[in-house]
């Protein structure tokens, strides 16, 4: 076909023609995987620039960005003019006469280069299509990756199409944009508005000539001219940069010289490097998003999503101010307990011999030591045993210690640690979210990654099997020692649970008393009566996922489980019997503000009305019936207009675990504290109790709550029930007062002294009342009587006031000693 051409010139050209048009079309379709991928045009449609998402909380508070380039887009009206003109006097001058390639500067590059003065001749658009579709990525080059020359040429060839795609797709003023919102500039920092904020503090539209010069320069070099390590190449460079505006008539000579006489003057702004999610709750919304990413085809990390939590920013403050307040109190307080001892212990109290070691071994560090220095035991404890310079974390912040691995977590095991979640149970919206003490030092999220023991937290499963099995909250069991014989393993056992103060009073209680008391005995009794296939099977179906071993101390917490799952379970008995999956996430929009899903909790009743409402009363028992394990609250202004707060601690075996379920007429709080080396706890009850340190983090949570009225909780009653209620239930233990005043000691308790008497009628009780009997349903809380009811003690103190002040100067005492 070439032959019939029979001027030579014109048929060489012709060949030329045809062979670059074939190479087009080979490269567009990738032929014999030769050429690597090229953008089409859905990706030209639809480009991605990798913009990073965006997550807030309820009340549309920033929390923190996820992202892989720090990007935040630019509008073509935000960029200054100058920016503008800066750009296309430096980067491509003919930027609005050619159509993606511009032949003139490409022929003079060709020139220049060939006669020793190398410059480039690629267009905005073309750098463009070099930016933002990676046109030389690794993933995207086909099998000539591998020959030098021709790998060169195919690049270009592929900008040049890409480049031509893009203009035939979008008007000048959109490439511009697109250009501004994906070019780098060092340090992590992508498109304009991300740059001109990072170094001069500015929103893009208020930059000035001189600055959008700085930037511009950066463009050809972004860490050789970067103005905050170089600043002198970097004023080099924008001076260039104003040297072209002056060739290409931007500015006059005069503009010139002011400008290029100026200097940097920086202003750095802060642009927060948060794109791995450094808190625990950024971190949890990213693994609560991860398979709604996975089926809908988002990256979160550069899908420019914007997602609304639905954490309340003022509640999640006043959560981590009470942790932190209460966390350094019992840091100091288990501190001080082991003063100059070893603390991690066996269940005996012995001391576990190697323990350092023992932990080392399931580091990643030991297994690579031990695979480095397979035959060498005395290398791998030299490197375990090798001191060297590290931050540790502690309460007055981050410190420089000289440790070696054995050290640090010698160090670290003694830390204790916490998590937190509040939950709005008849939305689901997860208001709180408290992972840790310090999320760059404790990675792992105590509140659904760790799962404890639940300690007697988990003992109102076996008291709503009590319900459901036709008891009422007023039905009695006496508290007398018990044996249980059960089957385990082919084995025939027995089961003979302790009371917290190890003795038995034999004493007839009602379940509520014996719930808000705690009482192993009677719990042991309930459960062995309902069956501890119930217990297990009524909490799983108010919300405990984790595997329970069905065995007579289930009741008593001896199965691990998580904050996540018990807030959970609570909630159900707040919501009607309406068990309600907790959500994270409200809702979800595009970087423009469209609606692409929003979040509802999934709810099932699982529970009748009349059973739940009665639940909610036997959680009140915890403040009002003698003994109460709830009664500590008093300390913090919780009782005012009648406030109700239900309520369960928990402690597992030797005060390793610690753990405080609260219940509002609005929220449900878990809380638990403890070491992540289980063998390393409190050495009493007094200290370790749930009582003694998770529930203070609840009374100190919710008294900030309660007075910020911004917040909209108030204070308040449970609601009353809407159905009939079938079952007696007005059975409030009456309580009688000893004066422990009358010796001079701190031992003894009132909460510990169980004086009951035979109760009467509901009238009956109202009239025999003493000085702050327990309300029933239809009365206020306790402290509201206060004044009224109380008798004084000589030095104008009620009596509920001095013990109050007892037990805090006992736990000051435990503090400090």
């Amino acid at each position: 076909m070439f032959r019939e051409i029979r001027i030579k010139p014109l048929r060489y050209l012709v060949v030329l023609i045809y062979f670059i048009i074939l190479s087009f079309c080979a490269i567009e379709l990738n032929f014999l995987w030769l050429f690597g991928y090229s953008p089409t045009l859905h990706d030209i449609k639809t480009p991605n620039m990798r913009i990073a998402s965006e997550v807030y909380t309820a009340d549309k508070k920033l929390i923190g960005r996820y992202y892989k380039e720090n990007r935040t887009p630019v509008e073509f009206n935000q960029i200054s003019q100058q920016t503008i003109n800066a750009l296309i006097a430096t980067e491509d001058a003919r930027f609005f006469s050619h159509s993606g390639i511009d032949i003139r500067s490409l022929f003079s590059s060709i020139i220049s280069t060939a006669s020793g003065d190398k410059r480039g001749a690629s267009t905005i658009t073309q750098q463009l299509a070099k930016n933002l579709y990676r046109t030389r990525n690794n993933k995207r080059q086909g099998l000539v990756k591998k020959i030098p020359l021709v790998r060169t040429i195919v690049f270009k060839l592929k900008e040049w199409i890409t480049a031509f795609k893009l203009e035939s797709h979008y008007s000048k003023e959109e490439i511009l944009t697109l250009y501004f919102n994906t070019v780098p500039f060092g340090s992590n920092t992508f498109g304009l508005k991300t740059a001109a904020k990072k170094y001069f503090n500015k929103d893009t539209d208020k930059l000035g000539v001189e600055q959008s010069a700085l930037l511009v320069g950066m463009l050809k070099a972004s860490t050789t001219y970067n103005p905050e390590y170089h600043p002198e190449r970097a004023l080099e460079r924008r001076n260039v940069v104003l040297s072209q505006m002056e060739k290409y008539g931007y500015l006059s000579k005069e503009e010139y010289k002011k400008y290029s006489n100026r200097g940097l003057n920086l202003t750095l702004g802060k642009v927060e490097d948060d794109s791995q999610g450094d808190s625990y709750l950024r971190t949890a919304v990213a693994r609560y998003l991860e398979k709604w990413c996975e089926d809908r085809g988002y990256d979160l990390y550069e899908s420019g999503l914007k997602i609304y939590t639905t954490i309340d920013s003022k509640l999640q403050k006043y959560a981590e101010e009470a942790v932190e307040d209460q966390m350094k109190i019992l840091q100091t307080r288990l501190n001080n307990a082991w003063s100059g001892q070893n603390p991690w212990r066996d269940s005996e109290g012995k001391e576990i011999e190697d323990f350092p070691m023992k932990a080392a071994q399931r580091l990643p560090y030991y297994s690579y030591l031990k695979t480095k220095y397979r035959n060498s035991p005395d290398s791998i404890d030299y490197y375990l045993n090798q001191p060297k310079k590290m931050k540790v974390f502690s309460w007055k912040g981050d410190q420089e210690v000289t440790f070696s691995t054995l050290d640090s977590i010698k160090y670290y095991s003694k830390i204790l640690n916490t998590g937190m979640m509040t939950m709005d149970p008849f939305t689901g919206y997860i208001k709180v979210w408290v992972g840790g003490i310090d999320f760059d030092h404790f990675k792992f999220d105590h509140v659904d990654q760790s799962k404890r023991q639940a300690g007697s937290t988990f003992k109102p499963f076996a008291y709503l099997a009590a319900l459901e099995s036709g008891l009422s909250p007023c039905d009695r069991f006496v508290d007398k020692p018990v044996k249980i014989a059960y089957d385990e393993n082919n084995q025939h056992k027995f089961w003979e649970p302790k009371n917290s103060e190890y003795y038995f009073s034999g004493q007839e209680m009602t379940l509520r008393h014996a719930m808000g008391k705690s009482v192993n005995s009677i719990t042991a009794q309930i459960t062995e009566q309902v069956g501890w296939d119930n217990v297990v099977k009524y909490a799983h179906e108010c919300g405990i996922e984790s595997d329970l071993k069905s065995v007579p101390s289930v009741s008593l917490g001896s199965n691990d489980v998580s904050v996540f799952e018990m807030v959970r379970a609570y909630g159900t008995f707040l919501n009607h019997g309406k068990k309600t999956e907790p959500i994270l996430v409200q809702k979800i929009t595009d970087h423009d503000g469209n609606l692409i899903e929003e979040f509802k909790a999934e709810q099932e009743q699982v529970l009748t009305e009349e059973i739940s409402w009665l639940m909610l009363y036997m959680f009140r028992g915890g403040m009002e019936e003698p003994g109460g394990t709830s009664r500590s609250l008093w300390e913090w202004d919780l009782w005012k207009k009648g406030n109700q707060i239900g309520g369960k601690t928990g402690t597992s075996s030797d005060f390793v675990d610690g753990w405080y379920m609260g219940i509002t007429k609005d929220l449900v709080t878990g809380i638990w504290v403890g070491c992540d080396e289980r063998s390393v706890h409190f050495r009493s009850s007094g200290s370790g109790e749930g009582a003694h340190t998770a529930l203070p983090i609840f009374g100190k949570f919710m008294e900030k709550v309660y007075h910020d009225p911004s917040t909209g909780y108030t204070y308040g009653p449970f609601p009353k029930p809407t159905i009939e209620i079938t079952r007696e239930y007005n059975c409030t233990t009456p309580e009688t007062y000893v004066d422990t005043t009358a010796v001079d000691t701190l031992l003894t308790d009132s909460l510990m002294i169980d004086t009951m008497s035979t109760p009467a009628s509901e009238d009956n009780q109202q009239e025999q009342q003493q000085p702050t009997t327990t309300p029933t349903t239809d009365q206020q809380a306790p402290a509201d009587n206060t004044e009224t009811q109380e008798s004084t003690a000589e030095d104008g103190k009620s009596r509920r006031e001095i013990r109050r002040d007892q037990r805090r100067q006992k736990r000051e005492d435990e503090a400090n000693n």
